[in-house]
């Protein structure tokens, strides 16, 4: 990463913040599953997977045939990627590296995909720009993200109003999943986008198991809580708040998240 990024100092937060995602992408791999669908991978494709964290995407359009590599800025993630496919027993290039700076030439890949990744990137134009560059005419690019009116955005929107806020020009992540400003960051270089919505099903005992798993699993709210450890008080009101966000989408031990797909064609 550049010395002159103004965001370096964020991201290497960001690199040590999600470092325990890992049981979290279990529940993502029926997603990824559904987004290579959504994406038309063919066999013989050149696809790369931006912020590929545990590789479910990655690994998946490998099986089709399609000849894959995997980018994210977290390197335990990678290592586990890298396990990964080695038990699925395919072929995926994996590198180190940032969404705004994709360390790879012009026209390089028939297919971008990211799930729940990229939005994380701070300057969206920064990374769709990259991710345009590195797609060749009539290449396209296919995403999944948390639209900011359901359960997964409302979090990130809990989590950020209790937290450091991030530095000047960060935008909000939640943000990609709204379609109409989709639309406008893909016009420049992108057909308008198609869209298609979906639910990722967790399950829970409990919302305090679910409470519990997230706090384990899920960097900023395990950022949240360790920052917390010496208010009891605090910690309490955050953990029923965080209680009462979840409630209405806690259905039959299940925690409903929606989510959104998106897809387009280089112009």
């Amino acid at each position: 990463m550049s010395d002159t990024d103004p965001f370096a100092g964020f991201k290497d937060k960001q690199r040590e913040m999600w470092a325990s995602f890992t049981p979290t992408a279990l529940f993502t791999t029926p997603v990824a599953a559904q987004l290579v669908k959504f994406s038309g991978i063919a066999h013989g494709e050149k696809v790369l997977d931006v912020a590929t964290g545990t590789g479910v995407v990655a690994i998946t359009a490998a099986r089709t045939g399609a000849k894959v590599t995997g980018l994210d800025l977290t390197p335990p993630l990678l290592e586990q990627a890298r396990q990964n496919a080695g038990i699925a027993g395919v072929d995926v290039e994996w590198k180190e590296g940032d969404a705004e700076a994709l360390p790879y030439p012009d026209a390089s890949f028939d297919v971008v995909t990211s799930q729940f990744g990229h939005m994380f990137a701070p300057r969206p134009d920064v990374a769709i720009a990259e991710m345009r560059r590195v797609l060749k005419p009539g290449g396209r690019v296919a995403f999944a993200t948390w639209p900011p009116e359901h359960v997964v955005g409302r979090f990130f929107s809990f989590v950020g109003r209790n937290s450091p806020p991030p530095p000047p020009g960060a935008v909000p992540p939640p943000l990609w999943g709204t379609p109409a400003i989709i639309t406008e960051r893909l016009a420049a270089g992108f057909d308008a986008p198609f869209f298609v919505r979906g639910t990722m099903s967790i399950p829970a005992l409990s919302l305090a198991h679910y409470r519990l798993f997230m706090e384990t699993s899920v960097g900023p709210i395990q950022k949240l809580v360790e920052s917390l450890a010496g208010d009891p008080q605090k910690l309490a009101a955050i953990r029923a708040e965080f209680d009462s966000l979840i409630a209405p989408y806690y259905v039959d031990n299940l925690v409903l998240q929606d989510y959104l797909f998106t897809r387009a064609r280089v112009r």
